[in-house]
């Protein structure tokens, strides 16, 4: 596989600040680009990948809650964090109602720095990442922002009809990438809180020894390193939506605290003594087995059924045949909006190796398969040569008889023979990938590595390994 290293964008007007950043970002392994003004980093935003923005409230030309709101036309999953001085802390958290990650003081404490990067490109890497909304009007096939018509679809339109405004708690259970946050948006937005906060916390990304203060927030001095006081999530949903996926990681110490917080609709801060009280419609999702983990000891039975008052299972993608060629139709024209691309259709061929795709990764695996084959295809169709190697291998492949109990005596040079001839191909796919990226680049490295989603050095290497030759950056205009 190709090597990536996460791409961080650092947007403030302060030159001190931006080289104490990078230099911080750069010393834990980040690829670290900067911006002087909100201008500056939306344009960045636009022509290059980015895993992560950092930016400050105040910025001429363009200020951060400004560019917050623009990054997330362009990337609805980007992490935003705000960096603010104490005076304008209620601006931070308006910005974290709007859609920010979190928000970091000046002058701020490294360590805290280190640490919310870390959950956050950790939020963006588990996140469902779910399937984006439609556009045009609603159908048969196409309700609530979801697509689909395929049974199991079509019973969940019914719930969401019956469920959405009100003030009922919700638990969603289903594979990563079936369309959980999906499922809480259209909930939130279907019902009469639509115009309150719609808060989300991926509980997987959060350690355990910070989930108390990330839900309930802290008062200052509480522990070291609280140099202030901060809402937790639960205040910031106040009146509107709290969504917790991966509830099955909270730690059994927090699940009682977080049985009351529900039942109560009050809890206290981290180190604090007044009572909060809260108006929050919470919506819960998983994609473990909650009963096992109640049998295992580690999710507290009445949280279970205090969460599971609504259940709703989603299908994988396996089970949503129906839906295949529909999803990968909105997402053909997704990409050819995004990459400038003019891809009309998909062969029958094609169509017929997605069909039989088991999607282990489902919505979000079908998502970057047809961005990569827009991305690469040389004609107006999608043909089967541009889906990714793994598609057409498994869906060509009758699956394997059970194996003989003895097996023939040279089954060992042929697994190892098999093995040679994956890893040969696997190097042919690499090489033709990065030379089309090359080519579309023209030859430029840096603009490659951009594109692939990769590190420059990684791309560099990967380029010498594959006796691919790279142009000198230094000769052009």
């Amino acid at each position: 596989m190709l090597p990536e290293k996460k791409q961080i964008l650092v947007a403030d007007d302060e030159p001190n600040l931006r080289r104490v950043l990078s230099a911080l970002l750069a010393r834990d392994g980040y690829d670290v680009q900067t911006a002087e003004d909100g201008e500056q980093a939306l344009t960045i935003l636009t022509e290059h990948h980015i895993d992560m923005l950092i930016t400050d409230l105040r910025m001429p030309k363009l200020d951060g809650m400004q560019l917050l709101r623009r990054a997330l036309v362009l990337d609805a999953e980007l992490p935003v964090v705000i960096v603010t001085a104490h005076g304008t802390v209620d601006n931070a958290v308006e910005a974290l109602k709007t859609g920010a990650f979190d928000y970091i003081t000046k002058p701020f404490d490294q360590t805290e720095v280190r640490t919310i990067v870390r959950k956050a490109l950790r939020t963006r890497d588990l996140a469902a990442a779910e399937a984006t909304r439609p556009e045009g009007d609603p159908s048969e096939e196409s309700r609530y922002g979801i697509i689909g018509r395929s049974v199991g679809i079509r019973e969940l339109y019914a719930v969401l009809d019956r469920v959405a405004d009100t003030p009922t708690t919700v638990l969603i259970a289903g594979e990563s990438g079936t369309g959980k946050e999906l499922v809480a948006r259209a909930l939130h937005e279907n019902s009469s809180r639509r115009d309150k906060p719609f808060i989300k916390v991926n509980c997987a990304a959060i350690p355990r020894d910070l989930m108390e203060s990330e839900l309930f927030g802290y008062e200052r001095g509480a522990f070291t390193g609280a140099v202030g006081s901060k809402p937790g999530r639960f205040e910031l949903a106040n009146g509107g939506t709290l969504f917790l996926d991966e509830v099955g990681s909270i730690p059994i110490e927090m699940q009682v605290k977080l049985l009351r917080a529900l039942q109560e609709s009050e809890f206290e801060r981290v180190g604090g003594i007044k009572t909060i009280r809260v108006d929050v419609r919470l919506i819960a999702a998983t994609n473990s087995d909650l009963k096992k983990d109640i049998d295992a000891g580690t999710f507290r039975e009445d949280l279970y059924y205090r969460l599971n008052v609504v259940p709703i299972r989603l299908p994988p993608l396996r089970e949503r045949v129906d839906d295949i060629l529909l999803l990968a139709s909105h997402f053909l024209a997704k990409f050819n909006t995004r990459l400038r691309k003019n891809v009309t259709g998909i062969s029958e061929e094609a169509q017929a190796l997605l069909m039989s795709y088991p999607w282990q990764g489902n919505i979000r695996e079908l998502e970057n398969v047809v961005e990569r084959a827009v991305l690469f295809a040389d004609s107006d169709q999608i043909q089967s040569v541009d889906l990714a190697h793994e598609i057409r291998e498994i869906s060509s492949t009758p699956r394997p008889r059970a194996t003989q109990s003895t097996p023939p005596p040279d089954s060992q040079r042929t697994s190892e023979g098999l093995k040679e001839q994956v890893k040969a191909a696997m190097n042919r796919l690499e090489r033709d990938l990065i030379q089309r990226a090359l080519d579309q680049t023209n030859g430029n490295v840096t603009h490659t590595a951009r594109l692939l989603k990769i590190s420059r050095k990684g791309l560099q290497l990967k380029m010498k390994e594959l006796g691919l030759r790279e142009r000198d950056e230094r000769l052009e205009p």
